[in-house]
């Protein structure tokens, strides 16, 4: 019998008729491949979900959440956002709150209610929070204790819900409750999430019904092609960690969003990061797949014996957010069974909702440091400083365009033409090539961006605080290298004859800035930053010259 090829099952399934079939249609303005049979709103996928009834849905240490649950939960909470809390269509509505059944719940009752979620950064400081409410103006901010706290009297916000007391009560408020989600247009704004700035403050990256339903698509063809390929494991049937923040697109919009449409569970691990806790929940819950940050594989390296954990359930480990070199990647190989033949890597922007490019194992032995072939429904180009493309194997800006990528930057408008051109091609800002296979890799990734522990730094955003600090003439900060988070916060600070010491420098950040943008390394000195002949600091010479 005939055994079809992978580029032969692809056709098949994104060909005229096909359940995946792609199309070319206008995307605000532009002709862009899109899934034919895509919900035309996250109100269908939500609508549709109560289907999966009695499957479990979200499932913790402690508590069990099934997709029927879910849906009742979310129609009673939106019922009363609705009419009791005044929400209107466009409303935002912010969540800030460390992981929990009931920020899935809030999001997609914020959904069902018409409004616009938006995930606020669980780690920030009081002032970038007061920031980001008078950026997104949001109707209610929905917090748990200890971000509720962080909400500065006086500010615009009508109500703060807390997710301990509030969110309890409002999915209770109105059993039986029917599902009336407003319509909307599939290119309206249903997500706000916030990515670091090159200017120094977050920017909120506005991602559209359209952009969500089609990553549900691509995971939902990715399920197809495993079973195209002969995985006995029914799709459906996999169990999925969630162990990174909800406020990113890795755990948000490519997995619990996909997987409430694929009737899927997510095992989602509560608080910090801890080996033990993490192996264990996979092991009692038998949980297939898992998508991680270096940091969190640095720290299993460096766990000791893992054998005591039976993860034979895990069958695909994924690395995303952050570079990992291909010799951590064999170290990761040698000590954690589930990387040794499922491993894959990424790459992929806030901007961009999903991943830009995929590594397969196949990838990743053949081609050490790839980044993979562009994700189905992308394009990508390599384009020099004109914003012409380039040859194979010549460097250049990454520039990607699919109907994934988001609609702009939340009032914002010279950032998202920056970003965004006419034609909605995405520039990124990070250097790479392609090879003659198609494959990405990357050379530089954004000149500036330290990225700690999965997390983007910006250091315009540090520099700008630490300016202000009346001891400090002029700084600068770079990311230096760090065995556990990938990169650590180093910053070099001019001062005058009466010094600052580190310790005050670090309280003065800590009073400002999230924790993991606060430098853990300090460089005092009375020594002007070196500057080139136009005035631009020399960043790679200061890099290169700190121990």
């Amino acid at each position: 019998m005939r055994v079809s090829s992978p580029m032969e099952i692809v056709r098949e399934l994104t060909g005229p008729g096909g359940e995946f079939e792609l199309r070319d249609e206008d995307v605000l303005g532009a002709r862009l491949p899109v899934f034919a049979n895509r919900a035309r709103g996250l109100g269908e996928v939500l609508a549709r979900s109560s289907a999966y009834g009695d499957r479990d849905y979200i499932v913790t240490a402690s508590r069990r959440l099934t997709f029927a649950e879910h849906a009742a939960a979310v129609a009673s909470m939106a019922k009363a956002l609705r009419d009791d809390l005044g929400v209107r269509p466009g409303d935002r509505i912010a969540i800030n709150a460390a992981n929990s059944p009931e920020w899935i719940i809030s999001f997609w009752a914020a959904i069902a209610a018409g409004g616009v979620a938006v995930g606020y950064n669980a780690w920030w400081a009081p002032r970038e929070v007061e920031h980001a409410l008078g950026h997104t103006e949001p109707k209610l901010v929905i917090a748990d204790a200890k971000r509720a706290a962080l909400t500065p009297p006086g500010n615009s916000v009508a109500a703060v819900l807390t997710v301990e007391e509030d969110v309890p009560s409002l999915t209770s408020r109105y059993p039986g409750a029917d599902l009336d989600v407003p319509p909307v247009a599939e290119d309206d704004p249903a997500v706000i999430l916030y990515t670091s700035g090159t200017s120094g403050r977050p920017k909120g990256a506005v991602h559209s019904h359209r952009n969500l339903t089609s990553v549900i698509e691509y995971h939902r063809f990715n399920d197809a092609m495993m079973r195209a390929f002969g995985d006995p494991v029914d799709p459906s049937s996999r169990r999925y960690l969630l162990a990174l923040p909800l406020f990113h697109i890795a755990c948000l919009h490519n997995l619990a969003v996909p997987r409430l449409a694929t009737g899927t569970a997510v095992i989602m691990h509560e608080g910090g990061f801890d080996v033990d806790k993490v192996l264990s929940l996979i092991e009692r819950e038998r949980v297939t797949n898992w998508g991680a940050v270096p940091t969190m594989a640095h720290r299993l390296v460096e766990h000791g014996d893992l054998s005591r954990y039976d993860v034979s359930s895990l069958t695909a480990f994924a690395l995303a957010t952050a570079p990992s070199s291909p010799a951590f990647k064999e170290r990761l190989r040698a000590v954690f069974p589930p990387a040794k033949n499922a491993l894959v890597d990424s790459y992929g922007l806030t901007e961009s909702c999903t991943g830009i490019s995929v590594a397969t194992p196949a990838d990743l032995a053949e081609s050490p440091g790839t980044l993979g072939r562009p994700t189905l429904g992308v394009q990508l180009e390599i384009r020099d400083p004109d914003d012409k493309p380039v040859p194979v194997g010549v460097e250049g800006e990454v520039c990607t365009r699919s109907a994934y990528n988001m609609v702009g930057y939340w009032r914002d408008p010279d950032a998202t033409a920056r970003a965004i051109d006419a034609d909605r091609w995405l520039h990124t800002g990070d250097i790479g090539m392609l090879d003659e296979q198609g494959r990405l890799r990357l050379t530089t990734r954004r000149s500036d961006l330290i990225i700690r522990g999965g997390e983007n730094v910006y250091p315009a955003e540090i520099e700008n605080v630490l300016a202000e600090h009346p001891g400090v003439r002029e700084c600068i900060v770079v990311g230096v290298a760090h065995p556990d988070l990938g990169q650590e916060v180093a910053a070099v600070v001019v001062v005058a004859d009466a010094p600052p010491a580190p310790e005050e420098l670090a309280a003065y950040a800590r009073e400002r800035l999230a924790y993991f943008k606060v430098p853990s390394r300090w460089h005092i000195t009375t020594d002007p930053l070196p500057r080139n002949a136009t005035g631009k600091v020399l960043r790679r010479q200061i890099e290169s010259s700190l121990p």
